[in-house]
């Protein structure tokens, strides 16, 4: 099949894709998107949001859809790493035995991540970077696809420890997830308070994923949106020269190249689900706010003066 074949045909899964989700989320519409770009080109999602928003379910309905398999983790402050990756244990012949934990998965749910302290966040991290767990030195391959969605709560910071810069920087997308509006919440609870039991079907299986994957970065992208790419994560730094009085008064720390990559990722992905054989530069526009919003450090300034991220992302854009 062509690849301009193979978009067409992603186009109009991805649509199905939605309308399938839709069964079960009411709402979230952008939130969707981004985590499935994010699958579409192999990248992992931290999910910001309140309790009740109903991330979990999202998560599941989705793993569903896409025909994969799907484990949840819930991070809490006394969680061993062995107790995600696995442990060797002695069998009846007093040999030593892997038993895997939870972590062999297509679509792993890291259920409030910022709970677990360093030492059990750094051993999913491997994962998510290397594809791979190693286990008393021996290395075990994970099986692609592969993703970590994982979620923050953004309030109870009582008893947390927060994830590093260069951890949250593994992510591809921060995603918040807000409050549904009046219409979707009167539709959620009334669709939660009956006994009616909705069911997905799976539209795609592993090897489709991988397949967009490889789709994805075969796209061709021109060098002025390259340029912009660039040009628009350069101008986060306020250590460079051609930085602004605002980036300057405002930002300690800017994105590094990996928020460069991404950016051309994701726009490839959003013109590709959008039927586009190109990127352009709307396109880096639209994933720009998840891909900064958490590599851009704020200082005390930005804080005092009730500076976010986001507005920091909407005046560079």
């Amino acid at each position: 099949m062509s690849d301009v074949a193979a978009i067409n045909k992603l186009v109009e899964k991805h649509n199905a894709l939605k309308a399938e989700i839709a069964k079960v989320i009411i709402g979230q519409t952008l939130v969707i998107d981004q985590i499935l770009l994010s699958i579409y080109t192999g990248g992992h999602s931290l999910l910001i949001g309140v309790p009740g928003l109903a991330k979990t379910l999202m998560v599941n309905t989705i793993a569903q859809t896409l025909g994969l398999d799907f484990k949840r983790i819930q991070f809490t402050p006394d969680l061993m790493p062995s107790d995600i990756l696995g442990s060797e244990v002695l069998d009846q012949n007093r040999n030593f035995k892997f038993i895997k934990g939870p972590i062999f998965a297509n679509i792993i749910l890291a259920d409030e991540i910022n709970r677990t302290p360093p030492k059990t966040q750094a051993a999913l991290l491997e994962a998510m970077q290397e594809r791979s767990v190693t286990i008393a030195g021996q290395r075990h391959k994970l099986e692609l696809p592969y993703f970590v969605l994982a979620t923050q709560n953004p309030i109870e910071q009582e008893g947390t420890y927060p994830l590093p810069e260069a951890q949250l920087d593994r992510f591809m997308f921060a995603i918040e997830l807000k409050y549904p509006s009046i219409a979707e919440e009167m539709q959620v609870v009334k669709r939660t308070t009956s006994d009616v039991n909705v069911s997905v079907n799976a539209l795609f299986n592993a090897q489709e994923i991988l397949e967009v994957q490889h789709l994805v970065r075969r796209i061709p992208v021109p060098d002025n949106v390259v340029e912009y790419a660039v040009k628009l994560v350069n101008s986060t730094r306020p250590n460079l020269e051609s930085a602004t009085d605002f980036v300057k008064q405002f930002i300690d720390w800017g994105a590094g190249p990996r928020a460069s990559q991404n950016l051309i990722l994701g726009a490839k992905a959003h013109a590709a689900i959008h039927g586009k054989f190109s990127p352009d530069i709307e396109d880096v526009q639209a994933v720009a706010m998840g891909i900064l919003r958490h590599r851009i450090i704020k200082n005390y300034k930005a804080e005092a003066e009730g500076i976010s991220e986001d507005d920091i992302v909407v005046k560079l854009l």
